[in-house]
């Protein structure tokens, strides 16, 4: 069988090896010339970092991460193991025998390792107009081998299959994330008018402020970019804009009062107190992200204000679950639950976040959530709580509306935004706090090998702490609740915009 193999494999090369492709025959040379140490992915890679886009930087690090893996196991440990010799060129057309030959092995093929590895760490992350031409690129360095006269294409396909191997291995470390949360298709249809008419959109303009901008130059914040779209495309809709002293919850029951539609232009707070207005007035939400990370709207696959007016144009609406934290006496009703769209945690989170806004405002956000999280990781201290009537200390908690893909302290992205579970995760500490395990499991992503982790999921959740109060942070908003506090979820409650199918 092998002799059998070895001889096909042979004749395969020999009529790849000596044809002439018009056109290719200097094409393909020079690719496979571009593509010797990584080059070509290692550009590739750059050029999507620099589009600024976080699938595409998502994408770009994870082929290269499958490069990484797949070009040391090629060559290092694959082609000492199997020392195969390289073809014998004798049929190569001129053309192409000026280019230098390698002088080591052949089995497997190095440079057809790194192109799969690549384009398959690409194609977990990048929309197809970008996976697409990554991956015809890749197939055409992978034949460029064997038709330069390099490799076999036994060795081709056996490296074809390794940076193959490389890239899906990715996923076990660092799970590919989807482009959007799934919503279940609810089959209602708002009425929505193409200029705007019965929409209200309440705007906190303070959103997504990252810090100052350079002297002297005046730039125009996110918020202010997205209502001058939506007056523009929306002239009809009223537009209310939130003072900085204004009572945030009042501005968005008056505005639902009196809207079809009811619109929210700001970050992930400002979007859980629309959430809980639109919830009371039974209106759908039209969500235009304007803030810092815009979690919530990017899990509906709204990451600009265009294609927020675009999903309002199409009047297509799907309902989302709603978590809340309430008081946990058995008497609490709707008016009593403070809701949360993403996540509510507690223990160093909330000394983190308060941290980060007494400095925010002198150094900007996110260098004060960088200084915020050095100083809460080494100074925090457990709490001591009840979870579900069992004794604890608690150094972080999360609690996330909806189960959660990554692994990290924050977890960012789901796979459903309505699948009436809570995703719970804790660190429990016995006397000593694994500070220094935990922060460098926090800086990898991978807070599960953090000594006293657990996760699970669940419906429900009732806490209960010592010191008389429980303080917890919803959406990225610290708040102060009784010390009994149960979580729950409203299924399906909240109708929101989204975008059309396709």
């Amino acid at each position: 069988m092998l002799r059998r193999l070895g001889r096909a494999d042979r004749w395969a090369f020999d009529r790849v090896a000596a044809a002439r492709l018009r056109g290719l025959e200097y094409v393909l040379p020079r690719l496979s010339r571009f593509a010797d140490h990584g080059v070509l992915w290692f550009t590739a890679a750059g050029v999507m970092g620099l589009t600024g886009r976080a699938r595409l930087r998502r994408a770009a690090l994870r082929g290269s991460i499958a490069i990484a893996v797949a070009s040391p196991a090629v060559n290092i440990l694959g082609k000492q193991a199997f020392r195969r010799k390289r073809p014998v060129v004798d049929l190569v057309p001129p053309i192409r025998i000026r280019w230098k030959l390698p002088t080591s092995h052949a089995f497997p093929s190095g440079h057809s390792a790194s192109a799969a590895a690549f384009a398959t760490g690409v194609a977990l992350e990048a929309p197809r107009p970008v996976a697409g031409p990554v991956a015809a690129t890749a197939a055409a360095v992978a034949f460029a081998r064997v038709y330069t006269g390099a490799h076999y294409p036994g060795d081709v396909l056996a490296g074809l299959g390794i940076g193959a191997l490389a890239g899906l291995g990715t996923r076990v470390v660092w799970p590919a994330r989807p482009p959007v949360a799934q919503v279940g298709r609810s089959g209602e249809r708002a009425r929505a008018a193409d200029d705007g008419r019965g929409l209200v959109v309440v705007a906190n303009s303070g959103s997504g402020a990252g810090g100052e901008a350079p002297a002297g130059i005046s730039l125009p914040g996110r918020p202010e970019v997205a209502l001058a779209l939506l007056g523009r495309e929306l002239p009809a809709a009223e537009i209310v804009r939130l003072d900085p002293d204004a009572d945030v919850d009042k501005a968005f029951d008056e505005a639902a009062e009196r809207a079809d539609v009811l619109g929210v232009v700001g970050g992930d707070g400002t979007v859980n107190a629309a959430a809980g207005a639109a919830l009371r007035h039974g209106v759908p939400l039209l969500v235009v992200p304007g803030g810092t990370f815009d979690h919530f709207a990017r899990a509906l696959g709204v990451e600009s204000a265009a294609q927020a007016v675009a999903a309002y144009r199409s009047g297509e609406l799907g309902r989302v679950d709603v978590a809340y934290a309430a008081p946990a006496d058995g008497g609490a009703g709707r008016d009593e639950e403070r809701l949360f769209l993403n996540t509510a945690s507690f223990g160093a989170y909330t000394e983190l976040v308060d941290r980060r806004e007494r400095l925010e405002g002198r150094i900007g956000k996110w260098p004060a959530l960088a200084v915020a999280a050095v100083r809460t990781l080494r100074h925090s201290e457990p709490v001591e709580l009840r979870v579900d009537g069992h004794p604890r200390r608690v150094w972080l908690a999360f609690v996330g509306n909806g189960v959660f893909g990554s692994r990290g302290a924050a977890p960012t992205w789901r796979g459903r935004l309505d699948d009436g579970r809570l995703d719970v995760r804790m660190i429990v500490t016995g006397r000593r706090v694994p500070r220094v395990r935990a922060v460098a499991a926090i800086l990898a992503g991978h807070l599960h090998v953090t000594p006293g982790y657990r996760a699970w999921r669940t419906s429900g959740l009732e806490v209960v702490a010592s010191d008389g109060e429980l303080r917890l942070a919803r959406d990225g908003e610290v708040s102060t609740l009784p010390p009994a506090v149960r979580f729950g979820k409203h299924a399906g409650a909240l109708a929101v915009f989204r975008p059309a199918a396709g």
